[in-house]
């Protein structure tokens, strides 16, 4: 495994990131393909063997039960100090809105809940899930401020965000003397490309850490045209992200899986092989030990740059989905609220 430091942070981080969102009770979440406890632990503990020291979960995520998971998990296979752990949280509700809880106040509360679930002092990486439109931004950046001033947080991310939202949090909090955004988790892989536009050039102008999920697009990129699983069959959010455009990412998929056959490797090291040439760690779900011993192997693949174009140069620019097309309807209204039971983000 390779390892890199993540933006303007101390933190050491893996090439690659095991993305906790498939870990946690079925019951209580949306997923039918979540892995119960047993199986998780199983995933997480090979990750530990394979040099993987970056875990990414949320307290969204099956209501707080990825997050036990993999705190119990990493108490059990690894020192505290030996690993980097982020988490995240939600925007305010309505109710939380109508009942005069500040931003400031719902970060402290927030953070304490997952700290609690994660059975942790402090997390490395405390990451603001997705934009809210009706608290004010001082109140967030003061209140991220304020948990890695406690040490319940070592640094901040974001998710889910725009450029111009990114950079103008950062200019507030230096302008404050708040702490800095040092790394964002957006939508990126190599049929949904959008992120170049403008954030992969701010990341890069600012040192500010890319470390996308949906790396392998739902699986898309990691399975021969025609080839199915439970996931890809029962992953509506994923089939809202990319079956408008399955046509023309055909194209993509099957150069992958070509190279894939004539490198003699899997069609997940190509993809993330391609996209570690842009980022820093791509959190990759995982959820049966082949996808994350996948995912190791790509750390350590490298493309040539006349592979690296063939791979490119059939993309097609695509509309924003999930999340952020969300988030543009939001933006024009100066208005949305996510209720604690959304889970359809990433």
């Amino acid at each position: 495994m390779k390892y890199i430091k993540l933006g303007n942070s101390d933190l050491m981080v893996s090439r690659i990131c095991m993305g906790c969102m498939g870990f946690g009770d079925a019951q209580n979440g949306q997923h039918s393909w979540t892995l119960d406890e047993e199986h998780s632990r199983e995933i997480i503990k090979r990750g530990i063997e394979l040099g993987v020291n970056f875990y990414d979960t949320a307290i969204a995520y099956q209501s707080g039960t990825s997050e036990q998971y993999v705190g119990r998990a990493l108490r059990d296979f690894a020192k505290r100090e030996d690993v980097v752990v982020a988490t995240k949280f939600l925007p305010r509700t309505q109710e939380d809105i109508e009942s005069g809880v500040t931003g400031q106040q719902h970060i402290e509360r927030m953070v304490n809940k997952s700290l609690e679930n994660l059975g942790m002092d402090y997390v490395d990486l405390y990451i603001y899930h997705m934009w809210d439109y009706q608290t004010p931004l001082y109140d967030i950046m003061d209140g991220l401020n304020r948990v890695v001033k406690a040490g319940k947080a070592r640094y901040i991310g974001i998710s889910n965000c725009f450029a111009w939202q990114l950079a103008k949090a950062n200019a507030l909090a230096e302008k404050e003397g708040f702490a800095k955004f040092v790394s964002v988790q957006g939508h990126y892989n190599l049929i949904f490309r959008e992120e170049e536009r403008e954030m992969a050039k701010l990341c890069e102008e600012d040192n500010i850490a890319m470390t996308p999920y949906s790396a392998l697009a739902g699986g898309r990129l990691s399975r021969h045209p025609g080839e199915t699983s439970k996931r890809l069959e029962e992953d509506s959010y994923a089939k809202l992200k990319y079956d408008a455009t399955a046509k023309q990412d055909q194209i993509i998929i099957q150069r992958v899986a070509e190279l894939a056959d004539a490198r003699g490797v899997s069609m997940t090291e190509v993809a993330l092989a391609w996209l570690l040439t842009k980022v820093a760690a791509p959190v990759v779900g995982a959820t049966k030990l082949h996808h994350i011993e996948g995912a190791a192997k790509a750390a350590d693949l490298v493309l040539t740059e006349k592979e690296i174009n063939w791979l490119e140069e059939a993309y097609v620019p695509h509309r924003l989905v999930g999340v952020m097309a969300q988030n543009t309807k939001a933006a024009s209204k100066e208005e949305h609220v996510w209720s604690a039971g959304d889970q359809k983000f990433s």
